[in-house]
């Protein structure tokens, strides 16, 4: 399955693009589902049909589906609180019902990407087009997989399991509960969750859509996306520069917004490489229903999307290094860190951190230096003669 992820600042009319992109790829033919975060039923709005909890078919080949993460907690936390009797009941806490549930911060998010992994997951589809928050709501939800997965692996690591035997042991020497097993089940089933969550935003059939209105707040919004977005691993395959003015005529006052538009979309054109832009011209209207969707005339979705790569280059021969090539479009010099953790490396780049494991080879090595090159951080790596065999790689 091909995966579309589009996202842009709030008001620039991403979920109106992710019905259009939907719509499209349903009219050529693939059976589309179109996974909207929005809490409204704006997919509807634009579409002219009701979505909701349950995916309901909008067009031949295209279903619209908008999951309720408040009932998705609700049973979760029942789950949970069955799983957790024993530890509940020593500590004499009293359960919730579920009717006085409501999500907590992070919960809607969790829910969503459970939903996302689902529908993944599913063989009824060809193209899963998703309409995600906006920016930076959208960053946040795409890193949350990863770093969860961190969290729980330094809080509960899975070789600790290994004495899960001597833990009543443990517990009577100590006169309080070890950790049961429930715990390591739980963090161990929530772990294999996020990891297919992750799966699906990391494949190379996955691509994500910026939107954004040409003009100085969509401008910014681009170049903090497109870093955001490049740390993360994540290939961005087009930017729709939304609602285009036509031309102005005698109208001064349009001819001014006009100027502005053209000057971005230039700007974009020659910088944002990357990517292709594609206008998508101001219909004068809110679209509504199919006809106006067809007439924004988004782009297509390429069928071969090229993925995105980090490779590291061999120049132990010329100049005794290995090169960790991380593509980074948009990062400036003076905002860029970098931190060595054992087997991790912290990239810091403007208001983006990510911690990523080094790769095996790496791992033997120290740092011997960075440098930014048209867009491109370059991480150079020596060989440590304590952990590189001598005379081999």
């Amino acid at each position: 399955m091909r995966t579309i992820l589009i996202t842009g600042p709030g008001g620039s009319g991403r979920t109106t693009i992710a019905a259009a992109t939907a719509l499209r790829a349903a009219e050529a033919g693939d059976r589309t589902l179109l996974l909207s975060a929005d809490r409204t039923d704006t997919p509807g709005a634009a579409l002219g049909t009701r979505s909701g909890p349950v995916p309901a078919q909008a067009a031949p080949n295209l279903t619209v589906w908008r999951p309720d993460a408040t009932e998705r907690f609700r049973e979760d936390l029942t789950a949970f609180q069955n799983r957790a009797a024993g530890v509940l009941d020593l500590l004499g806490a009293a359960r919730l019902d579920a009717e006085e549930v409501t999500p907590l911060p992070g919960a809607e998010e969790l829910s969503f990407l459970r939903a996302l992994r689902d529908a993944a997951l599913s063989e009824r589809y060809d193209l899963l087009v998703v309409d995600l928050p906006p920016l930076p709501q959208a960053l946040a939800l795409l890193a949350l997989p990863e770093e969860l997965r961190r969290y729980l692996r330094r809080m509960l690591p899975a070789e600790r399991q290994a004495a899960r035997a001597l833990r009543p042991v443990l517990g009577r020497l100590a006169g309080v509960p070890m950790p049961a097993e429930w715990l390591y089940e739980t963090a161990a089933r929530w772990d294999v969750e996020l990891a297919a969550a992750g799966a699906v935003l990391t494949d190379r059939n996955t691509a994500v859509r910026l939107v954004a209105e040409p003009g100085p707040a969509g401008a910014d919004a681009v170049h903090d996306a497109s870093l955001g977005l490049a740390l993360r691993g994540l290939r961005t395959e087009a930017l729709i520069a939304n609602r285009v003015l036509p031309d102005a005529g005698g109208d001064t006052w349009l001819a001014g917004l006009l100027a502005q538009q053209r000057k971005t979309l230039a700007d974009w054109q020659d910088t944002e490489r990357s990517h292709d832009v594609h206008p998508v011209r101001h219909l004068g209207r809110d679209p509504h229903g199919t006809d106006d969707l067809g007439a924004l005339a988004v782009p297509g979705v390429n069928p071969g999307p090229a993925p995105v790569e980090w490779p590291v280059a061999d120049r132990l021969a010329e100049d005794g290094v290995l090169v960790w090539h991380i593509p980074l479009p948009g990062a400036i010099r003076e905002e860029l860190d970098l931190i060595r953790r054992g087997d991790e490396l912290l990239i810091a780049a403007g208001p983006f951190r990510r911690i990523v494991p080094l790769p095996s080879a790496l791992r033997r090595c120290t740092v011997a230096g960075a440098g930014l090159r048209e867009g491109e951080l370059r991480v150079r790596f020596a060989p440590d003669p304590d952990l590189w065999p001598a005379g081999g790689r």
